[in-house]
């Protein structure tokens, strides 16, 4: 039996699915951990692993009564120098799940560990690390000074509430005036409370210049790969009463945005999200892409990072002015850092899932509806590799009939294709004439073209949807498989001496396997479809000679662009085009019989066809361009 060929629609089909490929890849291109030797920690807070917190009440009077109390009478009086007014120290706040380290320096938090986390090569995961975050409020006084949050000094306070820790940072001018920053850790939460008020204020506070709010946040890499990890590092937003929107994952971008529910700042698995009590009714936001920069261009805090060992991906920058009320500052908001993991962000009823990056439109469902609750259900039972693979065959059957389709649209073709050389030879110097018989026979067969290319465009959801699930599914994180450590990061097996470009400086096995599958499925499947091609038209190119060269670039496209991508997504493609082969040999060796074919597109054509509303359109157009090609050669003659 011959071996079935594709037609020239399959090829669009193909050439469609590569250029889609192509622009996602090009769109989405791709630490030590270090003691603070200045940290001297004034006091600890350590919950036990249990729903009770058991204060130390000694601590707790100690802190209360902290002998470096200080006054910030004169700082909003004459704003003197800070520095002289006493030193830096840290309270650390705990729960089961995060360890918080807030400076008196300021009221911030200096440091974000996640407990249950780390990084590629064993390090705790940092959120936050030497002052990488920075909350500033900015206020004028009454005489026209202002005053940084940043640089004044808090008194910290530790108390117990139920199950709930509460750090109230005061900044004092006395006992009635001051302005606090306070703190609020519930157990086993990754969300914590955080407000900012002012008692006694009003008439130093300027009321006609709203106070400002900064928050500013250097993102911390945790990933093996820095550049594939800066594709889903991002900063998104949610607005407008549940509108999702990011700035660019690539180079700089800012905006301003209104009624905003929450911010998120993404640095691929995790998250620091700000979600205000009330909608903030106008922010500055900006993301700043620190991968690529000299230090000529970064801040002073940046460098001090970097020359720590740090890797840094995006700065994100947000600020917004603050209400007074009656003189009085007095705002609530809650701050997420933890992973960006959907089954733990949708625990706080705030629509938080919707900042990871599932994809757009029906792509973003198919992942959010299908993919990801599939796959979390199989890896609730299997390894996670082979629930990769799994999930593979179940999505390949679905999609079977696609493939059928495609084989019984080429059985179609060949069977046709000595009538059509025929109409293409009896009207060689007619193209028009034999483009009309063409279709007239294809119609009366039943073997239109688009028959076989249209379904092969219904796996581009499908295709799309998975190449987005894969680099952003948490559950694949440092889960092992065969030789792979990592099935969200690359497999290396090779670390290369120099760096090649679109490819990288290390060879992974999972890419070169899936290049080698996807090479021999176009052989089969298009390596013979030019046999089936008409001969090239005069100012037309040689679509034969193009499929050709389509065998040999899908693979290196797919060897060069999955070299740093997840090892999980290279997977996919190795198993799913195995399974691809192995439904084409079925299909064609056992299902389509090319003698029925012949037989039922010989019944077809003895019956009158009904002809479509295009159809009849487009044999209508191309009957009147043959009058009028005839009318204008009869007037040259």
């Amino acid at each position: 039996m011959e071996e079935k060929k594709f037609d020239f629609n399959s090829f669009i089909g193909f050439t469609l699915i590569g250029g889609i490929l192509f622009y996602m890849m090009y769109q989405n291109q791709p630490m030590a951990d270090q003691s603070d030797s200045k940290i001297e920690k004034n006091t600890d807070f350590n919950a036990p692993k249990t729903n009770d917190y058991n204060l130390n009440s000694n601590k707790l009077k100690s802190i209360s009564k902290n002998e470096n109390k200080y006054d910030n009478s004169e700082v909003f009086s004459r704003f003197s120098d800070l520095d002289s007014i006493g030193s830096e120290f840290f309270t650390t706040i705990e729960n089961e799940v995060l360890e918080i380290k807030v400076s008196n320096k300021g009221g911030v938090i200096e440091e974000i560990k996640l407990k249950d986390y780390v990084t590629h090569d064993s390090i705790p995961v940092y959120l936050v690390k030497n002052g990488s975050s920075k909350f500033n409020l900015e206020f004028y006084t009454s005489n026209a000074q202002m005053v940084k949050t940043q640089e004044l000094f808090f008194n910290p306070s530790l108390e117990k509430r139920s199950n709930e820790i509460i750090l109230s940072m005061k900044s004092n001018i006395s006992d009635t005036k001051f302005l606090e920053f306070r703190y609020n850790l519930k157990a086993d939460n990754y969300m914590i409370g955080f407000s900012i008020k002012s008692k006694g204020l009003s008439e130093i506070i300027d009321s006609g210049k709203s106070p400002e709010f900064n928050w500013d946040l250097n993102a911390i890499s945790h990933d093996q790969s820095i550049s594939f990890e800066n594709r889903y590092t991002r900063l998104s937003y949610e607005h407008d009463g549940g509108k999702n929107d990011k700035l660019s994952a690539s180079g700089n971008d800012n905006k301003n945005i209104d009624d905003i529910s929450w911010i998120s700042y993404r640095q691929h698995f995790f998250s620091s999200i700000m979600v205000p009590k009330k909608n903030i009714k106008r922010a500055q936001i900006d993301s700043e892409d620190l991968t690529n920069q000299d230090d000529i261009d970064l801040s002073a805090n940046v460098i001090a990072l970097k020359k720590r060992g740090f890797n840094l991906t995006k700065r994100y920058k947000t600020k917004f002015p603050l209400e007074l009320y009656k003189g009085r500052i007095d705002h609530k908001f809650e701050f997420y850092f933890g992973p960006t993991y959907a089954k733990i962000l949708q625990k706080y009823d705030r629509n938080l899932e919707s900042s990871i990056p599932f994809g757009w439109g029906i792509f973003g469902w198919i992942n959010k509806s299908i993919f990801s609750p599939l796959y979390a259900w199989l890896s609730s039972f299997l390894p996670y590799g082979i629930a990769i693979i799994v999930m593979t065959i179940l999505v390949k059957i679905i999609l079977s009939f696609v493939q059928y389709k495609q084989f019984l649209s080429q059985a179609k073709m060949k069977i046709l294709k000595p009538e059509l050389d025929a109409i293409r030879a009896k009207y060689k110097n007619n193209k028009m004439k034999a483009q009309q018989e063409t279709m007239s026979l294809q119609n009366r067969a039943g073997a239109s073209p688009l028959s076989g290319c249209l379904p092969g465009l219904l796996q581009i959801p499908v295709f799309y949807s998975l190449f987005m699930f894969f680099p952003i599914a948490f559950e694949l994180r440092q889960k092992s498989f065969l030789w792979v450590d990592d099935l969200s990061s690359y497999d290396k097996i090779i670390d290369l001496p120099f760096y090649i470009p679109l490819y990288g400086d290390h060879v992974s096995l999972f890419p070169i396997l899936a290049s080698v599958a996807i090479f021999f499925y176009m052989k089969m499947t298009t390596g013979q479809n030019t046999a089936m091609q008409a001969p090239p038209q005069e100012g037309m190119p040689d679509m034969a000679k193009m499929m050709k060269y389509m065998i040999y670039f899908s693979p290196i496209l797919m060897l060069f662009f999955f070299n740093q991508y997840a090892s999980g997504l290279s997977l996919y493609y190795f198993v799913s085009n195995l399974i691809s082969i192995g439904i084409m040999l079925v299909i064609k060796n056992y299902i389509i019989d090319e003698e029925k074919v012949l037989a039922r597109i010989e019944v077809n054509k003895s019956r009158p066809k009904k002809q479509s509303r295009f159809q009849k359109k487009m044999a209508e157009i191309m009957e009147q361009a043959e009058k009028h090609k005839q009318m204008q050669k009869n007037g040259r003659n």
